[in-house]
């Protein structure tokens, strides 16, 4: 059947093509959720494509409508718009009646007039906003429907597209329309306890039709609304070489076995100020000196702020930005949601992005507080990392600084390659150690190694051989010389 597009970015996508021609749906959601605004984009792309569209309103007035249309920079120039409000007369007390309730007289002409302005313009789409003036004057659940189907008959004679939307301010429980409607979308707004509302949708149903399920993000800002499909990492795949890159550290690349390989995924574990970031940043470096671009997303740190540490190790990233090869992008978790990020990182890679670094998990997980579905989140998004052959590098600040550690989520069991960073304590100084605690793809070194971070960037020295319980902060001195840790070294 032929499908009618609504004009909404991504959501065509969750509905496999749009609606169908012919049919009555249903858009329901509480006030200011976003339906006037989507019922105003699925009749401007009607328009845009030559057909005829009208908008019905019992709700708002036609200023308010061309008002919002203004608001989004919008033009309803070929859009039909008809005011219904209640005749004067139904309004006047001294012609109200005893005998017959006005709302039998409202129902019938309210009715009466919808049909007559779609026979006089013929319109190829309709919007009807909104339901709830209808129930009202229905009174009744049995009159409510039988206005319903009586619209429903009318329409599909007409071959007319219909979009009723539902406000849910009179009855919440009533599935009247449900049954009736072709398909369903039911828009939600969630408050959190910080930061800003959060919206999401879902097709309730669609019949006849396989759509995209569960629940999707969407955002209301200026230029219409924008839905973010849920990232399903089955759908998304392509062939490509499983290569492995190396870095400009001999020493790195010989704890990683001889480098990451291309498509996995590596998580950086450490407490803060073991130099996490830093670490992710040379083979962002490395990535940028082959030619290929990458994705830095920062959650924690001030953009400004990495850029002026980063330099002070020997890596400008300015110039990679410059060069075109690097994209920084600093997010805001109490402004963003999980599926705007997910929507994010894919158009990068889309555009050719190869190595993405996720800094970090911790902020990630503020834009989305239920641990289960975090990890959920995070799965998809590595799967179709994984299947699109980008190589990712996430980062977790582990609580507490020495001893025994937690991460605010575990996600060790996702990672392709997971590596240690700990402070510890020897010859009266706190010193940092490294190690890869686990690597899927290939072999690798099971040694802990000490490291420095300064003026020459992240410098790895020798395996601790001499020593036992680094990994718990305290180690022993277990060697038969004077230990030659790599701050001694010249």
């Amino acid at each position: 059947m032929e499908q009618a597009s609504l004009g909404v970015t991504g959501l065509d996508d969750v509905l496999n093509g749009g609606f169908s021609r012919g049919r009555l749906f249903l858009l329901e959601g509480s006030p200011g959720t976003g339906k006037t605004t989507i019922g105003l984009q699925f009749l401007l792309a009607g328009r845009d494509a030559g057909e005829r569209v009208l908008y019905v309103t019992m709700s708002e007035t036609e200023d308010e409508l061309r008002g919002t249309a203004a608001a989004h920079g919008w033009s309803l120039d070929g859009l039909d718009i008809y005011e219904l409000v209640p005749p004067e007369n139904l309004l006047d007390e001294a012609q109200q009646q005893s005998l017959l309730y006005s709302s039998d007289l409202e129902l019938g002409e309210t009715t009466s007039r919808i049909f007559e302005a779609v026979e006089r313009i013929d319109p190829d789409r309709v919007v009807l906003d909104s339901l709830s003036e209808i129930r009202l004057l229905a009174q009744s659940s049995l009159r409510y429907r039988r206005q319903i189907l009586a619209l429903k008959h009318y329409f599909a004679r007409s071959g007319v597209t219909v979009l009723m939307l539902d406000d849910l301010t009179s009855d919440t429980n009533d599935k009247t329309v449900h049954s009736v409607a072709h398909g369903v979308l039911r828009l939600e707004e969630l408050s959190p306890d910080y930061g800003a509302e959060r919206r999401r949708m879902r097709v309730v149903k669609y019949r006849g039709r396989q759509f995209r399920g569960g629940y999707h993000d969407f955002v209301i800002r200026p230029g219409g609304v924008r839905v973010f499909p849920r990232l399903v990492a089955g759908e998304h795949g392509e062939r490509y070489e499983r290569d492995v890159l190396s870095c400009e550290q001999d020493e790195l690349n010989a704890l990683l076995g001889g480098g990451i390989e291309r498509g996995s995924s590596v998580l950086v574990l450490g407490p803060a100020g073991t130099g996490k970031s830093l670490l992710t940043l040379i083979f962002v470096a490395g990535a940028v000196a082959r030619g290929e671009r990458a994705g830095l997303f920062i959650f924690d740190e001030e953009r400004g702020l990495l850029f002026q540490r980063a330099l002070g190790v020997g890596m400008d990233l300015q110039r990679m930005v410059d060069s075109g090869n690097l994209v920084v992008e600093q997010i805001d978790a109490a402004q963003m949601t999980p599926g705007e990020f997910s929507a994010r990182v894919r158009e990068h890679v889309e555009a050719g992005v190869r190595t993405v670094v996720i800094d970090s998990l911790n902020g990630y997980q503020a834009a989305m507080p239920e641990e289960q579905a975090l990890v959920l989140h995070i799965h998809e998004l590595l799967q179709f990392l994984n299947r699109r052959g980008v190589t990712t590098f996430l980062t977790v600040a582990q609580h507490g600084l020495v001893g025994d550690m937690k991460a605010p989520v575990d996600v060790t069991y996702l990672a392709d390659t997971v590596v240690l960073l700990r402070y510890f304590e020897a010859s009266g100084q706190v010193r940092r150690a490294i190690s890869v605690v686990k690597k899927r793809t290939s072999a690798h070194e099971d040694t802990i190694r000490e490291y420095r971070i300064g003026a020459r960037g992240f410098q790895l020295g020798e395996p601790l051989t001499q020593f036992q319980g680094v990994l718990r902060g305290v180690p022993t001195f277990v060697g038969d010389a004077e230990p030659r840790l790599l701050r001694d070294r010249p």
